[in-house]
């Protein structure tokens, strides 16, 4: 479990289901995903879930979070650290919130806990996000925690079919490209020696 000021962040359970169905049919939270189509049921219960709820034993500080406040107790959304696959010193940050959130600054401290975790606990390199590149309040996360945008890049109706963080059989293709931001430990290490 991590925590800050006012997040608890914990694994995901079957009990988890309600919270992951609502926040996913949301069509504004899915708009820059996958066009806002709700995903089914069915696909959270026997498809998601089950793949947020794994943990690697071998890198168990990796995987999917839930976020809850730690007040009250109510689910926010998800966060994910998870080792890229081509080089295990570097991994992929995700986030999703239900909007009754948004705007909170919630997403941002979040961000930063994991990215923290990354650097002083897994001894990470390298930390990336992408997002779509009409969504700027993801990109505003990306730059508050001090990451920088490295590329823009087009996905290919493949490479968004076999994102296992949402599901539709209407992918759609968009428009516009997708953005990378990523942040390097030493510039994470002197961002916090310079504060």
């Amino acid at each position: 479990m991590l925590e800050t000021k006012r997040l608890r962040l914990r694994r995901f359970t079957r009990s988890d289901v309600d919270y992951l169905f609502a926040l996913d049919n949301d069509p504004e939270v899915m708009r820059y995903l996958n066009g806002g189509v709700s995903t089914p049921r069915q696909v959270i219960e026997q498809e998601i879930l089950p793949e947020f709820m794994v943990v690697d034993p071998a890198r168990p500080q990796f995987g999917f979070w839930a976020a809850e406040m730690k007040v009250s107790g109510e689910f926010v959304g998800w966060f994910s650290l998870r080792p890229l696959p081509e080089n295990h010193f570097h991994a992929a940050l995700g986030y999703r919130l239900a909007r009754t959130f948004w705007g909170r600054g919630l997403a941002t401290e979040g961000v930063r806990a994991l990215i923290r975790h990354g650097f002083a606990e897994l001894e990470l390199e390298r930390v990336v996000a992408t997002t779509y590149e009409d969504n700027v309040a993801s990109q505003r996360v990306m730059q508050k925690v001090g990451m920088t945008l490295v590329r823009r890049f087009r996905l290919t109706l493949e490479d968004l079919r076999g994102v296992d963080t949402f599901h539709t059989d209407e992918v759609e293709i968009w428009d516009g490209d997708d953005v990378e931001y990523a942040l390097e430990k030493i510039a994470w290490e002197k961002q916090h020696c310079d504060s």
